[in-house]
């Protein structure tokens, strides 16, 4: 279930001066999902060019699972290989950050950081998404290695090592589930008291795992690997922790640009905050498009890189819809 957040009337864009350079697709974020739309689209012969910060979501992971022939690439060279591949179809990387947007009736203004400024006919945003995790200290240093969240990315690699599941909300005994699947040596610290009652608590024992206690003070670690959760009665032992983060958009453009997004909600608790959009990514600003996380916050970097692949070829098919109709009025 979700919750809306009306959109914000767009801020019309000037026309496009001298020093703006036009461009027919302008993709924010380098990611899996942006740099496959943008493949797509050169490979169409669209002019397009991907703004980039070089900070993906995953950048903490080893490596890049689930996706089938990829999988333990380390992110980056996952990223590397995709912009070698985009650069061949003679599509651009530019290394920079977009701080504004505007819209016109047939262009989106987009401007960087560094002052330069792309007039596209199309924008697609795919800076994914901000993962907000719960104030304790160890928990942020330790994220995407020793802390995880997702059994599917990161699940075999903490096989049958003794894992704490951190209970904040109703997401634990979901991922209690799924990584007992992966360990024996599991156990549920209850962080946040509500989200582990009684009835959880006997359906754990009943499964064999462990309940402790929490708060969770601090996560303890040496050299960078993970040893243990400190709470008020002693020190749990772990090799890994599992927790829920809270996944936010991330791009200061969708505000600009008056972009509807949304609150996604489990067992009436909201877990998430994402852009709608459908299927195909049309978002409910004319011309604008999104792919990857900033549109389904729990998607994996395969699910992703498909999101970015469907948005590209139908941002193009648009564009051809489009050169037609001028061509023909013409």
């Amino acid at each position: 279930m979700s919750t809306d957040h009306p959109a914000a009337p767009p801020v019309p864009a000037p026309p496009v001066r001298e020093g703006r350079e036009p461009v027919d697709v302008l993709v924010v974020g380098g990611g899996a999902a942006g740099l496959s739309a943008a493949t797509v689209l050169a490979r169409s012969r669209r002019d397009v060019v991907v703004l980039d910060t070089g900070a993906p979501r995953n950048a903490p992971a080893d490596g890049v699972h689930a996706f089938l022939g990829h999988d333990g690439l380390a992110p980056h060279d996952l990223l590397e290989r995709g912009r070698a591949e985009l650069r061949s179809y003679d599509g651009r990387v530019v290394a920079a950050e977009a701080v504004a947007a505007s819209r016109g009736a047939d262009r989106v203004l987009v401007r960087a950081a560094d002052g330069r400024t792309w007039a596209a006919r199309h924008l697609v945003v795919a800076t994914g998404a901000v993962d907000v995790l719960p104030d304790v200290p160890g928990l942020r240093e330790h994220w995407g290695r020793g802390v995880v969240h997702c059994p599917y990315c990161h699940g075999w690699e903490v096989r049958d090592t003794r894992v704490v599941v951190l209970a904040t909300g109703p997401a634990a005994l979901h991922q209690a589930g799924l990584f007992g699947q992966l360990t024996d040596r599991l156990t549920v610290l209850a962080h946040d008291p509500s989200a582990v009652d009684e009835a959880a608590r006997r359906r754990l024992r009943a499964l064999g795992v462990r309940t402790v206690d929490g708060p969770a003070l601090r996560v303890l670690g040496e050299d960078g690997v993970l040893t243990g959760v400190e709470t008020a009665t002693g020190t749990v032992p772990a090799e890994a922790v599992v927790v829920a983060s809270f996944v936010e958009p991330r791009s200061a453009l969708l505000a600009d640009l008056g972009v509807r997004t949304a609150d996604l909600e489990t067992g009436g608790t909201v877990i998430a905050r994402h852009v709608e959009a459908d299927p195909t990514g049309r978002t409910s600003v004319p011309r604008v498009w999104v792919a990857g996380n900033v549109a389904g916050p729990m998607s994996q970097v395969v699910t992703a890189a498909a999101a970015g692949t469907r948005v590209g070829a139908v941002v193009n098919a648009e564009l051809v819809l489009e050169d037609q109709e001028a061509r023909l009025a013409g």
